[in-house]
């Protein structure tokens, strides 16, 4: 195919394509791009004709992509991405007049701790934006930035698309958070033997802390496994249960009062929070202005020195 013949080509053709790939599922991708099952299913049809191969091949529930399919994809991912970049590069991104509507993907932790306070900014800056967060954390980020859910998303970060770009933006260490009012530190004894709450996305009883006490020939009893921070506070006052969270989010719930933040009483690994985004949206004024937003709101430039 040259040049003058892609102008028989539907463009909205590979995008279902794509979708596809993504999603495995006419219904999914139908869903995702706001339109009908037949709409898909024709598209799909014309999709086979175009490449005169079969494309995805049903099994079970799920649509398979034959190696012609995994092929095209390969090359039609990196193109779609610098069309979409060659676009957004011709336009141009006016905060204060802006609609424009953000999908991002932030931890718990971060939602709850950072998120407020690059809001207010949003507001003040940015009052058309919408802004749609989704949840995640390193298991579901890579596959919310490939299906486009989400343009940037800020959690601890593992495997990414190979598209994605990846930033940091803090080192972050972890704190001890306690309602009682016994004075002074505690001491790792006091710790173990204190009943815990566990913040834990997949509802585990166990986390990186467990892991460092076993090397030590210790370990805690955690009697509490919640899937999020903001009513640590609640849960905690009144009582002698402790919790170990990120320092940011220890800032925060301190702040509301109740409660005290300390070191903890055993060396315990940090994480470095990061900001990831699709290579697509690279260079698009609008994400370009949110993800220095983000930067400034959700970054220590101190602690990466």
């Amino acid at each position: 195919m040259n040049r003058n013949d892609l102008r028989r080509l539907d463009l909205n053709l590979l995008i279902v394509f794509e979708t596809l790939m993504h999603e495995r599922s006419v219904t999914r991708a139908a869903e995702k791009l706001f339109l009908g099952q037949p709409a898909i299913s024709a598209a799909l049809s014309r999709l086979r004709s175009l490449f005169d191969d079969p494309l995805f091949v049903r099994t079970g529930r799920s649509m398979e992509p034959t190696a012609r399919a995994q092929e095209i994809f390969a090359l039609l991912s990196p193109a779609l991405d610098s069309i979409s970049t060659a676009v957004s590069r011709a336009s141009e991104f006016d905060p204060a007049t802006s609609t424009a509507v953000f999908r991002i993907g932030l931890s718990d932790d971060v939602e709850f701790a950072l998120l407020p306070a690059l809001l207010r900014r949003l507001r003040v800056e940015a009052p058309g934006v919408v802004l749609v967060v989704r949840r995640t954390n390193y298991l579901l980020m890579p596959n919310l930035l490939a299906s486009g859910e989400i343009s940037v998303g800020v959690s601890y970060t593992e495997e990414l698309p190979a598209n994605a770009k990846r930033k940091a933006l803090r080192h972050t260490r972890h704190r001890l958070l306690r309602a009682d009012a016994v004075p002074g530190p505690m001491s790792l004894d006091t710790y173990c033997a204190r009943p815990h709450v566990l913040v834990s996305f997949a509802g585990d009883l166990n986390g990186f802390i467990d892991d460092q006490l076993q090397t030590m020939g210790r370990s805690r009893k955690i009697v509490l496994a919640v899937p999020q921070f903001n009513g640590l506070g609640t849960l905690l006052a009144g009582t002698d249960l402790v919790a170990v969270v990120p320092d940011y989010t220890a800032a925060a719930l301190t702040a509301a009062g109740g409660l005290r933040a300390e070191e903890l009483p055993l060396e315990a690994q940090g994480f470095e929070l990061s900001m990831a985004w699709r290579g697509a949206q690279d260079a698009d004024p609008a994400e370009r202005w949110l993800r220095a937003r983000i930067q400034m709101f959700f970054g220590d430039p101190d602690s990466l020195s």
